[in-house]
């Protein structure tokens, strides 16, 4: 007989609503959304916090969720991709907005990532010049290369 993984508890309030999970305590942020939640926003790409696939925010803060685990979160806000703001008839959050706009995507894998990283970006302050821009994304990686078309729609965001 097979030992069972001993299991935790923990409560996260994801997307503004209270959730709570019995976990292995090696899962991740990111299997506990994907996995425990069914939040399939956030992306699983690389699985080593190199390619931002999987970013989120935490208390308003980005973080790739795959190099977090979930255990050490109890209690806290965690924003997904499906849990952005936007008008409450349905219209898209400002910076997916921008990113429909500017085609900032093609596959459109990486786009959650992309998204939660500008949104951070834009709220820490850090939209001043395209520069800026490209260093404080640079932790997300884009397979297709749409990078102009990121800057520019994280630039109309900003106002510029």
């Amino acid at each position: 007989m097979p030992l069972e993984p001993p299991a935790d508890e923990v409560e996260l309030h994801v997307n503004g609503e209270a959730r709570r999970l019995r976990v292995d305590p090696r899962v991740t942020l990111l299997d506990a959304l994907r996995d425990g939640l069914g939040l399939t926003g956030p992306k699983k790409g690389c699985d080593l916090g190199q390619c931002g696939a999987c970013t989120v925010l935490l208390d308003g803060r980005r973080v790739t969720s795959c190099l977090t685990f979930v255990l050490m979160h109890d209690g806290r806000e965690v924003t997904t991709i499906e849990g952005l703001d936007g008008d409450p008839e349905g219209e898209l959050h400002p910076v997916q907005q921008a990113f429909v706009d500017h085609d900032a995507f093609q596959c459109g894998f990486c786009t959650p990532g992309q998204i939660m990283s500008a949104v951070a970006l834009l709220a820490e302050g850090h939209a001043g010049d395209d520069d800026q821009v490209r260093e404080w994304m640079s932790g997300n990686l884009c397979r297709c290369a749409a990078y102009p078309n990121i800057v520019a729609a994280i630039a109309a965001s900003a106002g510029r």
